[in-house]
């Protein structure tokens, strides 16, 4: 496999295909990179990870839901992934298209290695999603009380509230505010 990455990044990279270049469908060679990209990060394949590094590959490139390869690294616990992926330097407060960040992702999974490691960068501790909702909200939510402690010692504001009037402290203690029904 890593070999025929090797090929294809070549070929694409020097213009060397046999067929004339108006004959070749460049959005299906780049589709089949990304997937090849996306598929490495979910794997936890850092070999072929470092193949895309080393071409240059954008790491923040994005699949239709806005997922990098570190948020998909993080969603499938792959931490030597997600180390090589930020040692590179990709994007760890990038959002997907729900505004959701690999740290979120790792606190949702239950990854603690991997949320410690994203705590370490330079995001803001009180990043929000679409809804409003912040890592330290996902942390109280699940119950990950080792994880909100860190979060707070990193600035978080455990009172903040999403629109429904949730905070991570309300959250961490069980009281949780859900939309009136219609």
């Amino acid at each position: 496999m890593r070999v025929y990455l090797y090929l294809l990044l070549g070929l694409v990279s020097l213009g060397a295909f046999a067929a004339p270049l108006e004959q070749q469908d460049p959005a299906a060679i780049k589709a089949q990179l990304q997937d090849y990209y996306f598929d490495a990060a979910r794997r936890g394949d850092v070999p072929m990870l470092d193949t895309f590094i080393e071409s240059g590959y954008s790491l923040d490139t994005r699949d239709a839901k806005g997922y990098t390869a570190l948020i998909l690294a993080t969603y499938h616990g792959q931490a030597p992934a997600v180390e090589r992926l930020l040692a590179a330097g990709a994007d760890a407060c990038a959002q997907d298209q729900r505004g959701n960040t690999a740290l979120m992702g790792a606190i949702f999974k239950g990854e603690l290695q991997i949320a410690r490691r994203l705590m370490a960068t330079e995001c803001s501790a009180d990043q929000r999603n679409g809804a409003g909702q912040t890592a330290a909200m996902y942390a109280g939510l699940f119950k990950r009380l080792e994880l909100l402690d860190a979060l707070k010692a990193k600035g978080a504001d455990l009172n903040a509230e999403d629109p429904l009037g949730n905070s991570a402290a309300r959250l961490a203690s069980g009281e949780i505010r859900t939309a009136a029904p219609r």
